[in-house]
């Protein structure tokens, strides 16, 4: 039996994982991930479930459920994957799942749907005729995380792990808390064991995953900051050539992160902040605990720190009560901010959440200002990739003829001698062409 990994991502707040749903061959099992970074480690893990329960003939769907379009999106997944494989078992699993249970088992399409706690449990991938079909439990009831150790990812460049899970928080958008539970952390040294275990099988980049990455440790004794977490990992295996931070709140980092992302290169340079806007009062009603003004303050810190460090940004356009003045603030966020790359959304209203029942902007506005800052956003992204350009760069190569620099920026090279995927190149940057770099292996 074998395992199939696809990624069908959502430009939201998250990971841009790109694939395709793809017909499996008779008896595999086909994994489907929507949405973050922490999604794709779970498929990694759910995998070696399928795997060592015997799971065959199959497709899995990982499911998010951030805005209504996320939870379309996975509804879609699933007609297709069951057009595509008509025999095949389909089981939906993840955030969207674990909120909307009753509305999957409702599909015909659907054979099982398994909660964001079953899913990591080995046990409930063992299906027989008595198996429930829908095993959702109290997500709520959270308050540890299972360590499961995933020593490389099988088709791809860096590997992610997970570092903390759920969220204590309650922006008005967001419905994450109730799909993944309490915020809970991963202690430390089993963090550090993990990351060993991975740089020893030869990856060059691990990725820190998690729903409210800097809230870790608030749960552990001694509450520790993320960047204690950080410096155990980058004393702990000092042969680790890149760490990387996955999606953090801008107003959580802490002295011993900045120190860290000042002094030690191999902590890459880039961040992806979720910001959301660059309004007050919209940052007040989303419940957002950062100002316009901090989020400017922040980068403005973390540049003077590390002059090359590059800044993501998630950015909802057309929130309730957003009025164009409002907007022009979030588009000149980008600007004051130095923001490289952009994750655009416009506003969509997720039932359950406050966000849905405010005055709404009509959504062709809302559609039309996202489209403005897609705009805005693309030319600092040109302004980013101007800056490489005649220089060398160490490149990580994620599939034929493209890799990333340690800042995040696309690197598109000639394949013509093949490179391993995973290893580290230096590279002359030529040119680029306003999305990615253009680079000539050294």
């Amino acid at each position: 039996m074998r395992v199939t990994l696809a990624f069908a991502p959502l430009h939201l707040q998250f990971a841009q994982i790109m694939s395709t749903i793809v017909k499996p061959d008779a008896d595999d099992v086909k994994l489907i991930t929507l949405g973050c970074r922490l999604n794709t480690f779970e498929s990694e893990v759910m995998g070696r479930h399928a795997r060592n329960a015997g799971l065959d003939d199959a497709v899995i769907i990982n499911t998010c459920a951030v805005t209504a379009e996320a939870v379309r999106s996975a509804r879609q997944a699933i007609r297709r994957a069951k057009r595509e494989n008509k025999d095949a078992k389909i089981i939906v699993t993840g955030c969207a799942a674990q909120v909307d249970a009753d509305m999957f088992a409702a599909m015909d399409e659907v054979d099982h749907v398994l909660g964001n706690g079953e899913k990591m449990d080995g046990e409930h991938w063992r299906f027989s005729d008595d198996t429930p079909r829908v095993q959702v439990g109290d997500i709520q009831s959270e308050h540890k995380i299972n360590t499961h150790n995933i020593e490389r990812f099988s088709n791809r460049a860096r590997t992610y792990i997970e570092v903390q899970n759920g969220c204590d928080h309650r922006c008005t958008f967001c419905i994450i808390p109730f799909g993944r539970g309490p915020a809970r952390s991963v202690p430390a040294d089993e963090v550090v064991a993990q990351v060993k275990k991975i740089a020893a099988n030869g990856v060059a980049e691990v990725v820190l995953s998690g729903v409210d990455m800097t809230s870790w440790g608030k749960d552990l004794p001694g509450t520790p900051p993320l960047g204690a977490l950080v410096g155990a990992i980058l004393r702990g295996v000092p042969d680790l050539p890149r760490l990387r931070l996955s999606s953090i709140d801008a107003i959580m980092i802490d002295d011993e992160l900045m120190a860290l992302i000042r002094d030690e290169e191999r902590l890459t340079p880039y961040l992806h902040l979720s910001l959301q806007a660059g309004d007050n009062m919209i940052l007040k009603r989303m419940k957002r605990r950062h100002s316009r003004e901090e989020a400017i303050d922040l980068c403005a810190q973390l540049k003077a720190a590390r002059p090359d460090i590059a800044f993501g940004a998630d950015l909802i356009a057309g929130f309730p009560t957003e009025t164009e003045a409002m907007f022009e603030n979030t588009l000149k966020l980008v600007e004051e901010c130095g923001l490289s790359y952009l994750h655009v959304f416009p506003f969509s209203p997720r039932t359950g959440t406050p966000a849905a029942r405010m005055p709404a902007v009509p959504p062709a506005i809302a559609k039309q200002r996202a489209a403005r800052l897609r705009d805005v956003g693309a030319a600092a992204l040109v302004r980013h990739l101007d800056r490489h350009v005649g220089t060398v760069g160490e490149v990580l190569v994620e599939r034929e003829g493209l890799g990333r620099l340690a800042d995040f920026s696309q690197v598109s090279f000639d394949p013509a001698n093949p490179v391993r995927i995973g290893a580290i190149l230096p590279m002359q940057i030529n040119a680029h062409d306003e999305t990615k770099l253009m680079g000539q292996v050294i």
